[in-house]
């Protein structure tokens, strides 16, 4: 054997395939929100069975592994899921639920869109609402209390310890958090609820970038027959879809091996969009530079599959630079010379875009 075939298989003996884990929230005795018509539980495996397909379909198994916490009507304990996920090596765990409110809510009826979270400490009362509806499936487990090591679901001081385990995968969760949130809100065209932060235990449980998304509201007649449908699952499964082949070739330096099917502008990717000359000035809490450097940092605010005016009113008033990358076009504030100045700046940005989270550029160019 030559030495240029012991490099090879040596190669593909440490290489491993990306694994995404596939969470459909609760199941068999655990019905979670229940709606006129259906439940929860089935929703979630529906549209999470439909999602393991499409990535299977369009990835090989040597480049992507699915894995489900359950493929299956049963029930499986929150602290199994985060063990099914850290076992697999995870790479991206997607947690899939349905929202809904109490039924003395006025609003219940009519109150619709999706929602996605990553894991942080409460911002609102409300991310702390849904946070405590989904931990409290622990009830259902006879020793919760010792196997959760005291965690009370219902207890807002049980929370602050998520904020001080979220830092690690932060920025990569928002990233795939603002994907699905886009393609939720375009290919399913649901109502944009945003991308929001609460102490979900089963995300701060997983070693790995991880979000829940809370696909729409089954108290909403109007959402539930949706959801209940062939084709709404076809169109949120699709849209969950798009969202991880663009996060996939992301993290992935902008490149999918040849003949892979993919939804994003992989040609293009890694290319920059001149900004305006108003979008090239700098942000008054960078480092006195005007204009960007070769290595620099930025706050990114929005990502959108379509061009976006610089001077958009969802830019809320500041300046902003665009730039393309892997298939969708990108707005960040300020050019800072360092990691510390941007997280000033980001730290104020964060009041008016919560998804916001710092990146590195190189040359224009994004750099992980």
């Amino acid at each position: 054997m030559t030495f240029l075939s012991l490099v090879v298989l040596a190669f593909n003996a440490e290489a491993k395939p990306f694994v995404v884990v596939i969470d459909p929230g609760h199941g068999g005795k655990d019905y979670g929100a229940i709606g006129a018509v259906t439940n929860e539980k089935t929703i979630n495996l529906n549209v999470a069975k439909k999602l393991g397909e499409k990535i299977r379909k369009n990835y090989g198994e040597d480049e992507v592994k699915v894995v489900y916490t359950r493929d299956k009507d049963v029930f499986i304990a929150l602290n199994d899921r985060a063990r099914i996920a850290n076992e697999a090596k995870g790479d991206l765990f997607i947690s899939i639920h349905v929202n809904s409110v109490d039924k003395k809510n006025k609003r219940r009826a009519t109150i619709a869109g999706t929602e996605v979270y990553t894991c942080g400490l409460h911002r609102t009362e409300s991310n702390l609402e849904v946070a405590k509806r989904e931990n409290a499936v622990m009830y259902l487990e006879d020793d919760y209390s010792q196997k959760y090591q005291g965690f009370d679901p219902t207890s807002p001081e049980s929370y602050i310890a998520f904020e001080l385990n979220q830092s690690k995968h932060l920025d990569r969760s928002i990233e795939f958090a603002t994907l699905a949130k886009d393609y939720l809100t375009t290919t399913a065209r649901r109502v944009d609820k945003g991308v929001k932060q609460a102490g979900f235990w089963v995300l701060w449980s997983t070693g790995m970038p991880a979000v829940l998304v809370e696909l729409d509201f089954i108290s909403n007649p109007t959402s539930e027959k949706f959801m209940a449908s062939a084709d709404g699952v076809e169109k949120l499964s699709k849209s969950l879809y798009q969202a991880f082949a663009d996060y996939y070739t992301a993290v992935n330096g902008g490149q999918r091996p040849a003949g892979k099917a993919s939804s994003a502008k992989s040609d293009n990717a890694g290319t920059t969009v001149e900004p305006t000359a108003e979008a090239e000035s700098v942000d008054d809490d960078a480092a006195g530079s005007d204009a960007p450097a070769a290595v620099e940092y930025r706050v990114q605010v929005l990502a959108s599959d379509k061009a976006v005016s610089t001077s958009s009113r969802l830019f809320k008033g500041e300046k902003v630079s665009e730039y393309f990358d892997r298939g969708m076009y990108k707005y960040t504030v300020g050019h800072f010379r360092s990691q510390s100045e941007a997280e000033k700046s980001l730290r104020r940005l964060r009041k008016k875009f919560p998804q916001a989270f710092i990146i590195k550029m190189e040359n224009g160019r994004r750099v992980d």
